[in-house]
């Protein structure tokens, strides 16, 4: 396998993921789309390999040193080349709670960004505050949380060229009702940092919030009498839940539980990534406030955990190596599934004829990233 870029005609001999499993089968590249017949360009062996799609994390800050909260356009390159060589070939960064300010020059610069060769694609923002719970803000920045806001969104999003796909709030803070029924069919809103109860959290649902963001963290545990806001997404079989299996945020018994109730089609892996992610152990800026990074842990000075360094395609290997979870579901949370949340699928997700060729070859035995396709060009 080549480790210079050039175009990819085929990928042939390895195991291609179909959906539902795994099977021997030769995948054609034409134009930069998988396709029917072959293009121009050199033919990949993928023996030994399995033949994934290119991963999609849709909740990440940062990686190699930046983070989208910085609005820095060159920063967000660095992502894009990082996320890419380690096979997540789209991304969906999330800002923080920030100043409108901040998060306008946030989404000025995403709107700017186009992918070199060898960077992932942009394909929307996640914006996981202000939103939320002051009670529940986690490694967020107290002093800029606020009551879920139309208005304000609706400002953003326009900067943003429409590149929002994703907004957090806490259902039970002021104005929540409001925000979902209004915003509900022009963005995917999703529970998070969050005191919610169930019955609130329920009627969050079924006012037209469809997502939770990183199951168990920042909302109240699953109790017997006071069940919360994890059973009340359970229960519906159009919401989707995140989880982060970095095997630090989550014990593996609780990530399997979370297969469980929702299903391996309704969940999606995350990284929750800090701009640490590829580099060393330090002290890191995450929204104003230092976090200190040691192995794969990150904690802000109150000592609670402040986000990931385990990018996408690391949490895919400890769900599957270090907590029991399929590959095939492992997989399917970290690419189809992410795509058809952010209303994607029909380009990214899947080996399929029409998608755009994203794909990572991985070794069948260690699961090691072999060879990264982006948009029919191996990177790798």
């Amino acid at each position: 396998m080549s480790d210079t870029t050039q175009a990819i005609s085929a990928i042939r001999g390895g195991q291609a993921f179909t959906g539902s499993g795994f099977e021997a089968r030769d995948i054609l590249i034409a134009e930069g789309r998988f396709a029917a017949s072959e293009g121009a360009g050199e033919v990949l062996d993928a023996q030994g390999c399995y033949v994934i799609p290119g991963l999609l994390d849709l909740h990440f800050h940062g990686s190699a040193g930046a983070d989208i909260s910085d609005g820095d356009l060159e920063g967000l390159h660095r992502m894009g080349a990082y996320e890419a060589s380690r096979g997540i070939t789209a991304m969906c960064p999330a800002t923080m709670t920030l100043s409108e300010a901040q998060l306008t020059a946030a989404a000025e610069a995403a709107a700017a960004y186009e992918p070199a060769t060898g960077e992932a694609d942009l394909v929307g923002i996640n914006m996981e505050g202000p939103f939320i719970s002051p009670s529940k803000v986690g490694a967020q920045n107290p002093e800029y949380v606020r009551n879920p806001g139309v208005d304000e969104f609706r400002r953003l999003q326009q900067v943003a060229g429409g590149l929002f796909k994703l907004v957090d709030i806490a259902p039970e803070e002021p104005g929540a009702d409001a925000f979902i029924e209004t915003l509900a069919d022009e963005v995917r809103i999703s529970l998070a940092h969050t005191c919610t109860d169930y019955d609130t959290a329920a009627h969050a649902f079924e006012l037209g919030a469809r997502h939770i963001t990183h199951l168990y963290n920042a909302m109240d545990p699953m109790h017997h009498r006071k069940p919360g806001p994890i059973p009340a997404a359970a229960e519906r079989d159009d919401v989707t839940a995140e989880v982060i299996a970095d095997g630090v945020h989550i014990h593996p018994a609780m990530v399997r539980l979370a297969f469980n109730m929702f299903g391996d089609d309704r969940m999606i892996l995350i990284s929750d990534t800090l701009r640490a992610a590829g580099l060393g152990d330090g002290v890191y800026d995450l929204g104003g406030q230092d976090v200190t990074v040691k192995g794969y842990e990150a904690r802000i000075d109150n000592g609670a955990l402040a986000g990931s360094v385990s990018d996408l395609m690391r949490c895919l290997y400890v769900a599957v190596k270090e907590m029991g979870i399929p590959l095939v579901s492992a997989v399917k949370a970290a690419s189809a599934n992410p795509a058809r949340a952010l209303g994607l699928e029909g380009d990214y997700g899947s080996l399929e004829a029409g998608h755009i060729a994203d794909a990572v070859l991985l070794d069948a035995e260690t699961l090691a990233v072999k060879q990264v396709v982006l948009r029919g060009r191996a990177i790798l």
